[in-house]
């Protein structure tokens, strides 16, 4: 049984500590004679402070040992099937990745093989995506897809300002459209950078993502540019890049307005050239203007690395770029952030020598085919799956939620008990609600990995069965006792903004939030 939550974990912590027993357990006697060994990893640690920086330190063995057990609380990355990102790499990768922690990529005159590697990178990519070959293409690696998108927005903006005060016009009122199916990134850069956010609602029968149809509504003379979502966080749809790129062209034939498009292939990027090759959607779309994606999702790295490449140097406004003098050499820099680690770039690049075309997409493949086994097997049971994966183009997402039929049987069933019971058993599966205009809808998602093998699949396929019949009926209610408790972690409440001075959503003219960051 857990923890009332009106009790005080800590107060009882010390309450315990203070046994007359103890006495015998004294820090400085807990040890023994220094010149008996032992493993001291309770001993050395229990006194340590967790908000403060300890007066004296402890052996780098324990601190090591402290931390170790600590962290081992953490689910398992393996069965983390909430998470794009990527949880494993191969020794070699380990090893280059160790070697060449301690470089900072930025320090081009100290670490010139790193700079190579990292352009090396971007133009393989941008021959991946389909580059012009009269087109020089620029672009850079990023902390992750996110400072991808804030760069690709601000560039977008930046030109369009240019535009407006070219033409004396009002230059102070820039507008983006993106789908409400959107990762938290793209709001992030409309409320950081000053942007009005038009969110283009879904809806379930188009697979919770942006119609360009509906995103031209939102479209006028402010407009920056569209952002089109190359995977949906929520289903693994792809938005259609060639058709709002169509719809824009006979915009501007009607209006004159000129309309970028800005690609966020957080996802899609290292999925749709190897497994969908005719699809249109990259620099073989004249609209599209730049393009992001995550290394560490399917291309296959540790997290954080992303990815952003323009068409042309042109496109990357002059604001944006820095001329750097710094450490003997001159340099161009038009990332966010300054200092980045070389390792995770150099990785990318491991993974594309020891891969290839053909290895990624046979892993591709391989992922495609193991989310099509769960979504069958889902789709014949209690299940009703949202995602397309039995049509393409799509990531290997499986979206899928309680069938109708199933909640008319069981109508006391709360599907987000599904969740909290797959974690007792290591399976990290989100439950969460539809974007909005399908708010009412809550999905089950499962991204099929590199590491989520068919033997897992399987696995998976029974507890989720075994799961959801042992909801039916009377005992199934009993879930209801327990299941607000379960995940409760208190300690994670330390540093965390105090909501009443950060979460004005509801009050007039407060900051609104449609995605969250939980979806990545």
């Amino acid at each position: 049984m857990s923890l009332s939550r009106h009790i005080d974990a800590d107060e009882v912590i010390a309450k315990a500590k203070s046994h007359p027993h103890t006495k015998y357990a004294h820090p400085g006697r807990r040890s023994g004679p220094h010149k008996i060994s032992s493993w001291a990893r309770d001993e050395d640690g229990a006194s340590l402070d967790k908000y403060t920086i300890p007066k004296h330190g402890i052996p780098s063995r324990s601190a090591y040992q402290v931390l170790h057990d600590e962290t081992a609380l953490d689910g398992n990355p393996l069965l983390n099937l909430a998470s794009f990102v990527h949880t494993w790499m191969p020794e070699e990768a380990n090893k280059l990745i160790l070697e060449n922690i301690n470089k900072n990529i930025v320090d081009l005159e100290e670490y010139p093989a790193a700079g190579i590697i990292h352009n090396r990178c971007i133009s393989m990519i941008a021959n991946l995506w389909k580059a012009p070959k009269d087109a020089k293409v620029i672009g850079t690696a990023t902390a992750g897809s996110s400072e991808a998108i804030l760069l690709g927005g601000l560039a977008m903006k930046k030109r369009w300002q240019e535009a407006r005060k070219a033409a004396d016009k009002d230059y102070y009122h820039p507008n983006v459209v993106f789908g409400a199916n959107c990762q938290v990134a793209l709001e992030k850069f409309a409320r950081y950078f000053d942007v009005e956010c038009r969110l283009v609602p879904v809806k379930a029968e188009n697979g919770f993502i942006m119609n360009p149809h509906d995103a031209l509504e939102y479209i006028d003379e402010n407009t920056i540019g569209v952002m089109v979502i190359l995977g949906s966080t929520y289903t693994g749809h792809f938005e259609d890049v060639h058709l709002m790129s169509n719809l824009l062209d006979n915009l501007q034939k009607r209006t004159g307005l000129d309309i970028p498009i800005h690609v966020d292939a957080a996802s899609g990027g290292f999925v749709a050239p190897f497994v969908y090759p005719h699809l249109k959607w990259a620099f073989d779309v004249k609209r599209v203007v730049s393009i992001n994606t995550s290394g560490h999702k399917f291309g296959l790295v540790y997290p954080g690395l992303g990815w952003i490449l323009w068409r042309d140097e042109n496109l990357l406004h002059k604001d944006l770029v820095f001329e750097l003098h710094y450490l003997g050499s001159t340099e161009y820099t038009f990332t966010l952030n300054f200092s980045k680690p070389a390792a995770p770039v150099i990785a990318q690049m491991y993974n594309f020598l020891n891969l290839g075309f053909n290895g990624y997409k046979r892993i591709a493949v391989k992922d495609l085919r193991n989310a099509r086994m769960l979504s069958r097997a889902l789709d014949s049971t209690h299940f009703k799956v949202l995602s397309n994966i039995h049509i393409p183009p799509g990531l290997p997402v499986v979206s899928f939620k309680l069938s109708d039929e199933f909640m008319r049987e069981n109508p006391n069933v709360q599907q987000r008990w599904i969740q909290v019971m797959l974690r007792t058993k290591g399976w990290i599966v989100p439950n969460y609600g539809a974007p909005a205009g399908a708010e009412d809808v809550e999905i089950l998602r499962v991204v099929v990995r590199e590491t989520l093998t068919e033997d897992l699949i399987e696995r998976l396929i029974v507890d989720l069965l075994e799961i959801t019949e042992s909801l039916q009926g009377a005992e199934g209610t009993m879930m209801a006792t327990v299941s607000n408790s379960v995940l409760h972690q208190p300690d994670k409440e330390h540093g965390r903004p105090d909501k009443d001075n950060f979460g004005d959503a509801d009050q007039p003219g407060g900051a609104q939030q449609s995605g969250f960051s939980r979806q990545c």
